[in-house]
């Protein structure tokens, strides 16, 4: 079971998106100068199951077009059913990983990936020379263009 620390409505990590979006807890990662550092213990927030994502999908319905979860595939078999949840509310799904891929059951079930660890010296999707890729996953086209100002 996947427990989130954050739960917000965000305009800017999916480009063209209103997306609903949960930091996942438990991120076995541990980047330096990560900005979720709160969230790396995995018993913390609050339980994200399907009944609660259910409700608060039926409480934003029209006004969000996306779910996000920051983190959570290192439990593929927990993330599996909320993005299906997800993809059967007709609502389009992102994933933000520090990984450089994904299962293909996961991928299977999302419409945006970004991958890649944060590396303070190469910076975020708003940096030109970033390790962090933005992928829509429907066409395979890299969309990292869409955060640089």
């Amino acid at each position: 079971m996947l427990n989130f620390t954050d739960e917000q409505i965000v305009f800017q990590e999916v480009p063209g998106e209103v997306s609903l979006a949960y930091t996942i807890a438990g991120c076995p990662l541990g980047c330096k100068g990560c900005h979720s550092s709160y969230s790396w213990h995995t018993a913390q927030g609050t339980v994200l199951s399907h009944n609660y994502l259910q409700q608060r999908l039926n409480t934003y319905q029209g006004l969000i077009s996306c779910v996000l979860f920051l983190g959570g595939e290192w439990q593929p078999q927990a993330l599996l059913p909320l993005l299906i949840l997800a993809r059967s509310a007709g609502l389009n799904t992102c994933l933000y990983t520090g990984l450089d891929d994904v299962s293909p059951e996961l991928k299977q079930q999302l419409i945006y990936l970004k991958t890649g660890r944060w590396l303070a010296e190469l910076g975020g999707l708003s940096s030109p020379g970033t390790n962090q890729r933005f992928i829509d996953l429907r066409t395979g086209h890299c969309l990292n263009h869409l955060f640089i100002r």
